[in-house]
């Protein structure tokens, strides 16, 4: 089976081909970071423009790239949510048509459910069940993955996200979008120690997150400064440490709790090498497998939504004339 993903839940837009034999065949990804940097964040309507404008000649670039024509394509597989909704039902909309076009069926995915699924893309991927730490900038999450559909929430986050609250105090800090791997990049010139930030909901059993706070200390440790370029690595540095130990911490009860021995690491803030470097640590200490998706396939791409479409076809699943898109999905809800 050879399956078009289509992903445009927010600032990306991609295409990728994949065959469930061959594996992937081509991935062809337009960030709009450029874009979007001048006002600090994503814009949902110029996201949703430039999607129009991008979607038609990627598609032709990764089939070129796959070496495949439209007649070798079994099925079409787009991102549903959740997401921006006028993104997602520029995606939708697009991969609706281009189905009925051609003849084949359509599979509507969860976007989160294609991180989950992302590390089945490399050459040595995890089997089910495994314990899953999805960590993004809209999602901070413990799943229980038992099977294709089969998820359980552990825990998640009372308030901001871990990628959120990265991107927020970039911006305290004056660095520019995405956060994330603007604040990691400083935070190499940074001193270990020069600022303690708490380490949120460490202190009380259970497996949830908060992250709103956090955010607040760094905000209360620049205020009223004018701080050097020292002094905001020394922030950046500290700031980055206190999200990665509380995303460590919460991974070793969740492994502890649940007894499973396999760990994967989903989401785009799954990149950060701090992060990564640390749960290496936690999965030796427990005895258990670790796995992430390539760094390319941690942050929002095509080949996770065409592998989880392919799996669900292979299962029968088709979506109808009619399509539609979510903006808040609940991972419980699919089967």
């Amino acid at each position: 089976m050879r399956i078009i993903g289509i992903e445009t839940s927010c600032d990306e837009t991609a295409v990728a081909v994949y065959d469930d034999s061959a594996g992937l065949l081509s991935h062809r990804l337009h960030s709009q970071v450029a874009l979007h940097q001048a006002y600090g964040g994503v814009v949902p309507e110029l996201a949703s423009r430039d999607h129009v404008r991008r979607l038609l000649p990627l598609v032709g670039e990764a089939l070129e790239a796959a070496g495949a024509g439209r007649g070798s394509i079994d099925g079409i597989a787009y991102t549903a949510g959740p997401g921006l909704i006028g993104a997602l039902l520029v995606g939708a909309c697009f991969a609706r048509t281009l189905a009925y076009a051609w003849d084949r069926p359509a599979v509507a995915v969860h976007h989160l459910e294609g991180h989950l699924l992302a590390p089945l893309l490399e050459a040595d991927p995890p089997a089910f069940p495994f314990l899953a730490l999805l960590v993004s900038g809209g999602h901070t999450q413990l799943i229980d993955v038992r099977a294709l559909g089969d998820y359980r929430l552990l825990g998640e986050t009372l308030d901001d996200a871990a990628g959120e609250a990265f991107d927020k105090t970039a911006k305290l800090l004056g660095l520019p979008y995405p956060g994330g791997p603007a604040i990691a990049r400083l935070a190499e010139q940074g001193h270990a120690g020069a600022y303690l930030f708490p380490r949120p909901m460490l202190d009380r059993p259970g497996l949830e997150f908060s992250f709103s706070g956090l955010k607040t200390a760094a905000l209360v440790a620049l205020r009223g400064r004018s701080p050097d370029e020292r002094m905001r690595a020394d922030v950046a540095r500290g700031f980055e440490e206190a999200i990665v130990e509380t995303l460590a911490e919460k991974t070793r009860r969740a492994l502890r709790a649940s007894g499973l021995t396999r760990l994967v690491v989903a989401g785009g803030v799954g990149a950060n090498r701090r992060l990564r470097a640390r749960l290496a640590a936690v999965a030796q200490d427990c005895g258990v497998r670790l796995y992430f998706p390539r760094a390319e396939f941690c942050t929002d791409n095509a080949a996770m939504i065409a592998l989880a479409g392919c799996l669900r076809l292979r299962r029968g699943e088709r979506q109808g004339l009619a399509f539609g898109a979510r903006a808040r999905w609940d991972l419980g809800e699919l089967r």
